[in-house]
């Protein structure tokens, strides 16, 4: 029988299951027969790191399993290439990269792996890491709202934290009012726009700090209010359409009539 190949339940040939040895295997061969993979470095196969991770959190915001599959991989692949490029320098191995992550999870779960306590995990990667700087280690190309996120994380991890909601959500009522007292109310203008970007700063601060203390990560929350916001306003497209007119032809009453009738037709 071919090696390629095992006997299925009906006696038909099927695919052998392929394991993280044969990505590998794979990924060696590539490397020493394709030209375009041969000549490949960390630095030019950064933009497709950050592509694939990307295709993967669209794939789990589309929910279908299929397509998230098929992203794990072409993301696997990505890992696996650098491993293989490392390897060819004399740096590391894949094997390597494993034995450090396994070393790391065990470390991090004193409790299952150890006679340790469980203890937060900001916490113990605090002490293991001697930051010199809150953010220190934190990707300098993070996007701000994770970075705040991160931040407020490890900050937590050494007990600087509110108890519960109730903290966060009278900090983001306090900034509300700051950022208000800044706005004229009479014409709806801003005069010191320095003060007022920082006082929008820290309102943005303090509601992902409600975010995260609440177990939500205000990335995701904000990606679905874009998703939201897009699917309404390509609605109220489609209705204007329909009457034989355009948004940008009305007044902005007229575009609040269509707005709350599709979110009228959401409930």
């Amino acid at each position: 029988m071919d090696a390629s190949s095992s006997e299925g339940p009906t006696g038909e040939n099927s695919p052998a299951p392929r394991s993280l040895d044969d990505a590998l295997a794979l990924m060696k061969d590539l490397r020493a027969r394709c030209d375009w993979d041969r000549v490949q470095t960390h630095t030019t196969l950064r933009p497709y790191l950050i592509e694939e991770a990307h295709e993967v959190d669209d794939a789990i915001a589309g929910g279908d399993d299929a397509v998230l599959r098929d992203e794990l991989g072409d993301l696997l692949l990505q890992v696996l290439f650098h491993a293989v490029v490392a390897e060819d320098r004399g740096a590391f191995t894949m094997q390597d990269v494993a034995g450090a992550l396994i070393a790391k999870m065990h470390a991090r779960h004193p409790h299952l792996y150890g006679d340790g306590i469980k203890r937060p995990w900001e916490s113990m990667k605090a002490q293991k890491a001697n930051r010199s700087t809150l953010e220190e280690g934190l990707p300098a190309g993070l996007p701000s709202l994770h970075r705040a996120h991160r931040l407020q994380d490890r900050a937590a991890g050494v007990g600087f934290d509110w108890d519960n909601a109730l903290g966060p959500l009278a900090k983001v009522r306090e900034e509300v009012e700051e950022v208000a007292q800044l706005v004229d109310p009479d014409t709806g203008t801003v005069q010191d726009r320095d003060a007022f970007e920082a006082e929008l700063g820290d309102l943005l601060f303090a509601v992902v700090n409600l975010c995260r203390k609440t177990g939500v990560h205000g990335a995701l929350a904000l990606d679905r209010t874009n998703a939201k916001f897009v699917r309404r306003y390509a609605t109220m497209e489609r209705l204007a359409a329909a009457d034989g007119r355009t948004l940008t032809a009305l007044s902005l009453e007229e575009q609040d009539k269509y707005w709350d009738a599709v979110k009228r037709g959401e409930k």
